[in-house]
């Protein structure tokens, strides 16, 4: 069996902040890579020195060792457009609607403006508007818009 290298604290926290920096196949990939250079392919080690979900990097080794990568459920729902996408003229109507609610900041030292329109309001305001129930998006999904 291969001796296991000792890291330094500085090294450690590298290899966090690389794999934080990866998402899905390729951070695995690399989790998979480090524990198996550093830790022997321990995966409860791996997720003693460096934090890392141990499930985590056993599914990186079993992909390194098959060569058949796992695809997450985040791959069915891909590709869903947002709703400013879906209903653009929904959310011209919408940003027109705040826009007549926004008010500038007090100071007057930020270019920031704030609005007081609820997100019971604004849907209310639509639906006089004429749309339909179907092109309104959820109260929850209103304060999350970029429009």
């Amino acid at each position: 069996m291969v001796q296991a290298i000792e890291l330094r604290q500085s090294q450690i926290e590298d290899m966090r902040i690389a794999a934080n920096k990866m998402y899905g196949v390729h951070r695995r990939s690399f989790q998979a890579q480090m524990c198996l250079k550093y830790t022997n392919g321990s995966a409860r080690k791996a997720e003693r020195i460096w934090g890392w979900g141990r499930d985590n990097v056993q599914l990186g080794l079993e992909e390194e060792r098959s060569g058949i990568i796992c695809l997450g459920t985040q791959s069915n729902s891909s590709g869903v457009k947002k709703w400013e996408q879906k209903y653009p003229q929904v959310a011209t109507v919408l940003r027109e609607i705040a826009e007549d609610h926004c008010q500038q900041e007090s100071s007057f030292k930020t270019s920031i403006a704030y609005t007081r329109l609820t997100a019971s309001e604004a849907i209310t305001q639509l639906k006089n508007r004429g749309f339909s129930h179907e092109e309104i998006p959820a109260a929850s999904t209103i304060p999350s818009l970029k429009i």
